[in-house]
């Protein structure tokens, strides 16, 4: 067999072939039409069905893509994992098929065939095909850069919701540019810009000496947290620390108890970072690296790519219980696809997950990956106070820039239009100014695009200032090189996009420019732990932030308040009170602005109705109560204050069918009922879930204390963190070596009698059997059986979840 092969025709053949024995089939092209994804749909079908992973990614560039065709992916079979590249008017050429084989075989073809009937059949097409054995170099980077880019964060996941979203832009589009859809794409400009393979020899090189390492006061406060869990029996924990306090070397220090490791993390230069750290507290050891290029599996310490272990073939290759602690860098990714894929998969002793910004600032969307157990937490401005990290002197600057006139595309503002608003001259003076008035000596500028950062350099460096910019397509300056000068001080200023948010540490920085409006919370608090390390010199930190009528510009100053947790029903103050040798200084008209804004907010029902949109179209479905409360922008709670019960909103919201709005009707009391009823414990729900757990059928018959006795014993001890949260007292503690008679009692008395007797309750207990106190009708008994779940799994969870957070305080 040819091992590589120039195809000039009918590469669909090649590709029928090439799916029958497949592990893994993974495809990246710009665009894909209807009648490609139908010519292949039947050899993808088959593949999975043997046991394929499939990942296919296509782009929106120029809206070539048709809708139909997003929508005969999906429909291939739910296994399927499909994702948009969105190009924001970027080019994305890309023409990829990847295939993996058992015993490390693959093939690799690239040309110029996007996934339609034209170029897989018929049209004038050259592709290359290589057998990974002839370059096994160049098959590993495409696999790594395949899985980059198909879980970058320009990506969305394709479902329902998202492939509506594109049918409206792709008609707008072409409303406005008729005859473009059959244009044919001249130049091949790389799109996707990433960076540069760092050198990975270099690590390698220098002294190798052993220095003792001892914890700082940070890490010592977590080690401490991380041993009482221990003692408690439990097998994960989450440890959110600022950024600065050396997360990665708690995660080494705490290491040092386990035989095995395996160390996740997301970028590359990372994974090189930490192995850096372990090798430097546990010499003795062997270090790994897994990534698209190393395969060091048997070292102690193995230091892995997420987007390597996400493939099914490469996480496959470790036994699942090889591994005896897991511990996943920037954790608050670790809801994504791609990591659960591999934190289902394995089955370690223990499981640490560290971060300094939980994608929701309270830890809730990775919440059920640990447990509910946050082992420890500390926010930076509790560090500042501490003097573990540097103070600020924050600057707002005001932005005349309307955002209200620029779209709002989910999770970001329309790049296009973004920019015409930025790259103004006036703009740039307005920024330049502010950064004179206000800077120190070294500065990082946090942009929205590249081009924004192009542009605000060359306008600092035509006025003489030695400004660079520094991103992902920046050729004339590597990124070690430009730390090592603005360390020096031969650089003033650094513009640049994502680069800096996680991993990368430049203690010297003292000033932070944000040009940029905070679109997401999590990363606007990533940027600022880049300039509050403590650093000989550096007294504080400059923060000078552009600050305009843009989403979320009235609650970031939160960030800043010694008064972390946010107070319900109480509006917070413009400035808010921040630690001692801190300062936040605002301009008059800023303010006005957002004094404004927090009196113009979003009628409440509509901003949950806008958050909830947001949720349902990530996930592309309707999501369950839980996964409101883990994944949604605005709390869940809300939600039941304001319409009774989630199921009362989603009656509001127009969501539910004619059959379920009867339903709803029928039974709101007791929906009302199973959301408001007191819980000091969980015994109520547990109960309910017990009842629950027969089925829709049977689920509304009564029960008995005794029926129940097992159930409700397992469910509390089978947890440590249930057991020692509402089983745990003297009374309880009598009851762990399990008595069926004593438990009966205790389930008669509390949840029983006490959720029976309550005034306006929908339940009674009589007789020694706990019922429902009204008829549910034939019909109505599967779907009031799947919401009641869902209220009762909420519920249990946000008890937990709650309990544990007071025991933290």
């Amino acid at each position: 067999m040819l091992k590589v092969k120039l195809i000039t025709e009918n590469l669909s053949d090649e590709l029928f072939y090439a799916m029958e024995n497949a592990s893994g089939i993974y495809i990246m092209t710009s665009f894909v039409m209807q009648s490609g994804v139908n010519l292949l749909a039947p050899f993808i079908k088959k593949a999975i069905n043997s046991g394929a992973e499939v990942k296919v990614l296509t782009g929106d560039y120029l809206f070539v893509t048709q809708p139909e065709g997003l929508q005969a992916l999906c429909s291939i079979d739910e296994r399927l994992e499909a994702r948009l590249w969105r190009s924001m008017g970027s080019s994305f050429h890309p023409k990829a098929y990847l295939f993996e084989y058992e015993n490390n075989e693959g093939l690799l073809i690239v040309g110029s065939s996007n996934l339609s009937l034209s170029a897989l059949k018929t049209g004038i097409e050259w592709n290359l095909s290589m057998n990974a054995q002839v370059e096994p170099y160049t098959f590993q980077k495409a696999q790594k850069v395949f899985m980059e880019t198909f879980y970058h964060e320009s990506t969305l996941p394709l479902n329902t919701d998202t492939i509506e979203l594109y049918k409206q832009d792709y008609r707008l589009y072409h409303q406005k540019n008729p005859g473009l859809l059959t244009t044919i794409i001249e130049s091949e400009e790389v799109g996707a810009g990433y960076k540069k393979e760092i050198d990975t020899r270099s690590e390698m090189d220098g002294s190798t000496d052993v220095i003792a390492l001892y914890p700082r006061s940070a890490q010592e406060a977590a080690l401490e947290a991380l041993e009482r869990t221990l003692e408690e029996e439990y097998d994960k924990a989450m440890v959110v620390m600022a950024t600065g306090l050396g997360k990665t070397y708690l995660a080494g220090f705490f290491a040092q108890r386990f035989k095995r490791i395996l160390f996740i993390a997301h970028r590359e230069e990372i994974l090189f970072q930490a192995r850096k750290s372990f090798k430097h507290i546990m010499p003795q050891r062997t270090f790994g690296i897994y990534n698209g290029e190393f395969k060091e599996a048997n070292a102690d310490c193995v230091f892995a790519s997420i987007y390597t272990l996400g493939m099914k073939k490469h996480r496959e290759s470790f036994p699942n219980d090889l591994f005896d602690l897991i511990i996943v860098d920037e954790f608050h990714h670790a809801a994504a696809r791609s990591y659960l894929s591999v934190l289902d998969y394995f089955k370690p002793r223990f499981l640490l997950g560290i971060t300094a910004t939980p994608d929701r600032m309270d830890g809730k969307d990775v919440y059920a990956l640990c447990n509910g157990n946050v082992a420890y937490q500390i926010h930076f401005i509790e560090a500042i106070r501490r003097e573990w990290l540097a103070p600020f002197k924050y600057f707002g600057v005001y932005d005349e820039t309307d955002y209200t006139k620029i779209r709002w595309l989910g999770n970001r503002y329309d790049e296009d239009q973004l920019l015409a608003a930025q790259l103004k001259q006036t703009q740039a003076e307005k920024i330049y100014e502010a950064w004179k008035r206000h800077k120190q000596t070294r500065t990082i500028g946090f942009c929205s695009s590249i081009r924004q950062a192009n542009f605000l350099a060359n306008y600092f460096s035509e006025l003489g200032i030695s400004a660079l910019s520094l991103h992902s397509r920046t050729s004339e300056m590597t990124r070690e090189e430009a730390i090592k000068r603005i360390t020096s001080g031969k650089l003033e200023i650094i513009f640049t996009v994502d680069l800096f948010n996680e991993g990368v540490d430049i203690p010297c920085v003292d000033t932070l420019l944000f040009a940029r409006p905070t679109e997401s919370l999590t990363v606007f608090t990533q940027q600022i732990g880049r300039g509050l390390r403590l650093f000989d010199g550096k007294s504080y930190c400059s923060i000078i932030d552009l600050i305009g009528n843009y989403r979320n510009a009235d609650v970031k100053l939160r960030l800043f308040s010694e008064n972390v947790e946010t107070r319900q029903g109480k509006r917070d103050d413009i400035v808010p009170v921040v630690p001692l040798n801190c300062e936040i200084n605002l301009e008059t008209s800023v303010i006005n602005l957002l004094d404004e804004l927090s009196r113009k907010k979003l009628p409440h029902r509509d901003r949950l109705l806008r958050d909830f949109l947001d949720l349902k179209q990530e996930l592309g479905r309707i999501p369950t109560y839980l996964e409101l409360h883990l994944y949604g922008n605005s709390n869940s709670w809300e939600y039941k204050n304001e319409f009774g019960s989630y199921f009362g909103f989603l009656h509001w919201a127009e969501l539910l069918n004619v059959e379920e709005s009867e339903v709803y009707f029928r039974n709101e009391s007791w929906f009302i009922d199973v959301e408001k009823t007191a819980m000091s414990k969980s015994y109520k729900m547990i109960v309910l879930l017990y009842m629950l757990e027969r089925g829709a059928k049977s689920w509304t018959e009564p029960v008995t204390p005794l029926e129940v006795a097992r159930f409700f014993y397992n469910y509390l001890m089978e947890k440590e963190y249930r057991k020692s949260i509402d089983f745990s007292d003297k009374e309880s503690q009598r009851l762990w070596e399990f008595d069926e008679t004593k438990i009966s009692r205790l389930i008669a008395k509390m949840p029983m009698t006490i959720w029976g007797s309550a005034k306006n309750s929908m339940t009674t207990f009589e007789n020694d059997k706990f019922s429902l106190n009204f008829d549910v009708a034939p019909q109505d008994k599967a779907i009031l059986h799947r919401w009641t779940k869902e209220i009762c799994l909420y519920r249990l969870h946000l008890h937990f979840e709650r309990k544990e957070r007071k025991l933290e305080t």
